[in-house]
């Protein structure tokens, strides 16, 4: 079996449709995967149904972008084979995907009065399905240079961060209420790349509220942050996940089942 636990479609920041990531994942070996994208389950009925086309198996998944607000970071959390209704997922989810699509227009505006020519129209092109328009989509519009690439990078950082035009950030999900929601709609809450976010202090005292799983494999953990993970997983009786962080080419390079899960046996 080999298990893709971790990647993203045009429901949200990645940039393929579904069938073409599902087609990759057919031709690679795949024979289990979860799309998870960020905060919207809305893409779940076409990839359950590709699924069916492809033979692989499809566990439902999301990504919930959230926040520590005990150590003021941010938290990603995964959500893994819920019940495909997630009413409580849906709630909490709904409302930031309406902030971030607000902010997302603002920050265009910001990028055009600084002098930058951005097309709307064709921005809201590139994201469809996803009705909300992440960074990517506008980077896209602005500039043909890869993700991985220090032209991009450069580009990103003056507008998006520090005192760039378009910095600052929305409010987040807090991550007990994030954790709480998988939990209440039947899934299974692990806490994406702890490595990537330091956010290894917090797993125990998501513990009380039903946190089930750590994400082990991921592109930016090191030896050392596996066995971090391995440590807490025994200790606490986690189940241990794993994928590529999928996003095409709005993210690094890494192809379809390159990492992989060492467990979803209890999803």
């Amino acid at each position: 079996m080999k298990a893709d636990l971790h990647v993203h479609s045009r429901y949200s920041d990645g940039s393929e449709h579904a069938e073409t990531v599902m087609k990759q994942a057919s031709q690679r070996g795949v024979t289990h995967i979860s799309f998870v994208d960020h905060d919207t389950v809305k893409g779940l009925s076409e990839v359950l149904e590709l699924g069916r086309k492809y033979g692989i198996k499809v566990i439902p998944g999301i990504e919930i972008s959230a926040f520590d607000y005990k150590r003021n970071r941010k938290v990603h959390v995964l959500g893994y084979n819920y019940h495909p209704s997630a009413p409580h997922i849906q709630a909490i989810c709904d409302p930031l995907l309406k902030r971030r699509q607000e902010h997302s227009l603002w920050q265009m505006e910001q990028i055009k009065l600084a002098g930058y020519e951005l097309d709307k129209e064709a921005i809201e092109e590139s994201a469809k399905p996803s009705k909300t328009i992440y960074k990517q989509h506008i980077m896209h519009n602005l500039t043909d240079a890869a993700y991985t690439s220090p032209a991009y990078k450069q580009l990103y950082k003056s507008l998006f961060k520090g005192s760039g035009v378009a910095s600052g950030d929305i409010q987040y999900i807090d991550v007990f209420e994030a954790v709480e929601a998988i939990v209440a709609d039947g899934g299974m809450a692990v806490i994406a790349h702890p490595g990537q976010l330091d956010s290894y202090e917090l797993i125990p005292e998501l513990l009380e509220v039903g946190l089930g799983g750590i994400e082990r494999n991921h592109l930016d953990h090191t030896a050392e942050d596996h066995l971090k993970i391995e440590v807490l997983a025994k200790k606490y009786g986690l189940v241990m996940t794993g994928g590529t962080d999928y996003h095409g080419a709005y993210g690094e390079i890494v192809e379809i089942g390159d990492i992989v899960s060492p467990s979803f046996e209890r999803m």
